[in-house]
Formats: C-alpha cells, sequence, structure tokens
C-alpha cells in the first residue's frame, strides 16, 4: 500500500500535539517568539511543566529555539505555519492534515 500520508512523520506531529497544554502553547507562539517565563506567565503554568512540553514541541520538530541574551526563546517553525492566503488564519501545515490556529 502506497502510504499517502507519510504515516510516520504525520503522527509525530500529532501525538505531540495530543494535549491540552502544549495546543496553548502553540497558540501563543503563534503571536511570535517567547521565552519560557512569558509563555509561563501567559498561561498561569509552572516552568518546570512549560519547559517540558516545549521540548516535546521541540523534538517534534513544530518549534524551534534560539538563545537571546540569558533567555531562550522558542517560535513556531516556519516550514510549518504559514498564512492561508490573504487571511489572517494561521496555519500548521503537515502535509498529511493541517491545523487552523484561528485568528490573531
Amino acid at each position: 500500500m502506497q502510504d499517502k500520508l507519510n504515516s510516520v512523520e504525520c503522527s509525530k506531529y500529532l501525538k505531540a500535539l495530543a494535549d491540552p497544554d502544549r495546543l496553548k502553547i502553540v497558540q501563543s507562539l503563534q503571536r511570535g517568539p517567547r521565552s519560557v517565563g512569558q509563555i509561563c506567565r501567559q498561561l498561569n503554568a509552572p516552568v518546570g511543566n512549560v519547559s517540558h512540553h516545549l521540548k516535546q514541541l521541540r523534538i517534534a520538530g513544530l518549534v524551534q529555539s534560539r538563545k537571546k541574551g540569558r533567555f531562550v526563546e522558542y517560535s513556531l517553525d516556519p516550514d510549518l505555519a504559514t498564512t492561508a492566503g490573504k487571511n489572517p488564519l494561521k496555519v500548521l501545515e503537515f502535509g498529511c492534515c493541517r491545523i487552523e490556529l484561528g485568528k490573531k
């Protein structure tokens, strides 16, 4: 059988997003790059939990991290996050499926 969905790759993304806190983090990052502290304040969540979830999202390839001074800044992977044409709607495009994140 031909795997048109690229099931292994697609399931990696979907597993990483199968947690409400991770979906909230993705929504937070939709507004632009954020540090762990900024995400914690926005979600009212402990640093340890947010760091754990960010690590899982990074391993899955959904987010990128870069050092900015003393802090690490996280952002959505630009290869996955696109706008839907002229619509301000952000979309995570996985190839097998897409998730619309809603308006900013």
